[in-house]
């Protein structure tokens, strides 16, 4: 019984569910009484036992049961009378505990004679409703309804035959095993025989005995072997744990050694880091120097060349413009005392000599243009030439020298400041 705490124990022992077909069961019983779900909140053995008595009469209406509930040896006595009747005449099994219990449990094995009962009535309706609509409809027959029966009458019909197979093979053998049964019934039993064969029972019954006892003494033995191995690895195992403790519990002789070895490694390790980074570092600025210097000695050569081009075009402008006076200051003579009147004047086709040196911007011509000069003005000019070549190759060397000394400059002073860094 579910005492102070019926609610919750209703809940565990049914749904809500159940309770409510209950009561729609009984009411299409026809059951007198309105059933409420609120009945059995506590336990309640009067309803459950009006109920019980209207199930019982309503399964079978002679039945005699005893109905006087009033103490408890009389309730006891009405719950097995109820529940031996509905094992006896409908083969139905109830729970004497639940049902004395009148709560929820005992709605659950009433539910049992109440959906027996409901499933008749169903299959009764069923029935005449049935009967009704075959009378309603005689000349109306649905072959897809009666498939499955169909299925069911064929095989029913295969084993009927198989065993009627069956059934005629045994019968054949029936003359001879007649004749065997008459002759082992007709014969006499001799007793002495019957007591051999007893005897030689009783003795090998009697080995087998004494095998299954040594096979438990043997099995006592076996155990009490494993029990001594099991208590020697049990001794074994806490040994060995002792030792395990007493090792780790131990300092080794070497750890301080290894200790600051470790602490060395670590050291050595931290020193190994820091010159490898410095050595990528440097590396990294050298590469960074080379190409840093390679760039300005391409500049300084393209500079160079570029000044080269420049002085060229110059000195070739300055030759242009020279020619052009030259051709400017030359006089066309005249022979005023010749013999013929008009007389053709061919004159002599200029040419550079080797006295046309340039020096620079302010180069200047030493020389005529025609031929006929005398040795000294030819030395004169081979001499200003001469200096003038000179003049020409010590400004060429310094503009060079100025050249690689403003492009080895920047590098130098850079490289200074990285070996600073």
């Amino acid at each position: 019984m579910c005492g102070g705490a019926a609610v919750r124990c209703l809940q565990v022992a049914m749904s809500f569910r159940d309770l409510r077909n209950f009561t729609e069961m009984m009411r299409a019983l026809g059951y007198p009484r309105l059933i409420s779900m609120e009945n059995f909140r506590s336990p309640n053995f009067t309803l459950v036992a009006e109920i019980l008595i209207w199930l019982v009469q309503r399964y079978e209406p002679h039945s005699d049961i005893p109905t006087d509930v009033d103490t408890e040896s009389d309730r006891i006595f009405f719950i097995k009378a109820v529940a031996q009747f509905m094992a006896t005449k409908a083969h139905i099994k109830l729970n004497t505990k639940r049902l004395y219990q009148a709560d929820g449990y005992a709605v659950k094995e009433m539910m049992k004679i109440t959906s027996v009962l409901y499933s008749a009535m169903k299959t009764k309706e069923l029935a005449v409703g049935d009967r009704a609509e075959e009378d309603n409809s005689k000349f109306k027959f649905d072959l897809g309804s009666r498939i499955s029966d169909l299925k069911a009458a064929r095989q029913l019909a295969s084993e009927v035959t198989s065993k009627g197979a069956t059934l005629y093979d045994l019968l054949g053998k029936e003359v001879d095993l007649r004749e065997m049964r008459t002759a082992a019934i007709a014969r006499p039993l001799e007793i002495n025989e019957t007591e051999k064969a007893l005897r030689a029972a009783i003795k090998d019954v009697l080995e087998n005995v004494e095998k299954n006892k040594d096979l438990l003494n043997n099995v006592v033995s076996d155990e009490t072997s494993l029990d001594a191995k099991i208590e020697k690895k049990k001794q074994e195992l806490e040994r060995n744990r002792k030792r395990l403790q007493t090792l780790q519990s131990v300092r080794p002789a070497f750890m301080d050694e290894y200790e600051k070895i470790e602490e060395d490694l670590q050291k050595h390790y931290e020193t190994y880091v820091e010159k490898f980074r410095n050595l990528s570092f440097l590396e990294s600025q050298l590469d960074e120097y080379h190409r840093l210097e390679q760039e300005q000695f391409e500049e300084a050569e393209n500079t160079m060349r570029i000044m080269q081009h420049r002085l060229k075009e110059e000195e070739r402008e300055l030759m242009k413009g020279s020619l052009k006076e030259e051709d400017s200051d030359i006089d066309v003579p005249e022979d005023e005392g010749s013999d013929s009147d008009t007389e053709e004047f061919h004159p002599s086709k200029p040419h550079l000599t080797r006295n046309g040196i340039m020096a620079g911007r302010g180069a200047s011509f030493i020389g005529n243009m025609q031929g006929g000069d005398s040795d000294e003005t030819e030395d004169s000019e081979i001499d200003v030439d001469e200096d003038d070549e000179e003049d020409e190759e010590g400004e060429e060397e310094e503009e060079s020298k100025d050249l690689d000394d403003d492009s080895l400059e920047g590098p130098l002073s850079r490289g200074r400041r990285d070996n600073d860094f």
